[in-house]
């Protein structure tokens, strides 16, 4: 018998060492990124998911069944993941996930010319196209897969010198901006499709550079002694 728990001197791992620590990019970066991008396949896939901050099997698997040109309206229900195989499903990871969206006017334009130059590509391929009905595809119909996306969001960024990071970045990015823009962090959550305002609040969302200088000046004058 002991008299005392040995294992009270093991000190506990930080949470820093449990999680890979996300990169964030303010307004000005995720343009530089874009423009990194410019004339690449993936960059309006990119610049759709910047905007609403899609985990990556949301915006590979987005459908054109979800978009609603009429009513400017963009559904979030399908979702193309892999573990050890390709899954390709109307369900999204939680029932939060599952969310419309205001389709704003540059990204109308931007899934307009899309859905044009998928149908100029359906005529040259002929028979040889697929028709997946995804958004995002290669010329020939055929739907990106999850690591494909993934490899060659690093490979572009190293080629031009960017600072690492992972696409899901972006999802972060998203919030982190939405947040400078002084979003209510419920409105983020929600926007994000979050189950957990908490995920939002302590994952999510990050105080940029600029934010600390306006949360500063704010701050300034505000107790007051004789020096």
């Amino acid at each position: 018998m002991i008299d005392r728990n040995p294992a009270l001197k093991v000190p506990l791992p930080k949470k820093d060492d449990l999680e890979p620590k996300a990169k964030f990019l303010t307004v000005e970066e995720a343009n530089k990124l874009l423009n990194i991008f410019s004339g690449h396949h993936l960059q309006p896939l990119i610049y759709l998911t910047l905007y609403y901050g899609l985990r990556r099997g949301e915006v590979i698997g987005l459908k054109w069944d979800a978009v609603d040109f009429k009513n400017d309206k963009l559904k979030i229900k399908h979702t193309v993941t892999r573990v050890s195989t390709l899954v390709s499903k109307d369900k999204t990871k939680t029932a939060s996930s599952f969310r419309e969206y205001k389709i704003l006017p540059e990204i109308k334009k931007l899934l307009l010319k899309l859905k044009s130059e998928q149908k100029n590509y359906k005529k040259l391929f002929g028979k040889e196209y697929q028709n997946t009905d995804y958004v995002f595809i290669w010329p020939d119909g055929r739907e990106y897969l999850p690591e494909y996306i993934t490899k060659e969001f690093k490979k572009v960024l190293a080629k031009n010198n960017f600072p690492k990071m992972r696409f899901h970045d972006l999802r972060h990015s998203c919030a982190s901006i939405l947040y400078d823009k002084k979003w209510e962090l419920k409105d983020i959550q929600t926007w994000l499709g979050h189950a957990d305002i908490q995920t939002t609040a302590n994952i999510y969302t990050h105080v940029s550079e600029s934010r600390k200088e306006i949360l500063a000046k704010d701050l300034e004058h505000t107790f007051s002694i004789t020096i």
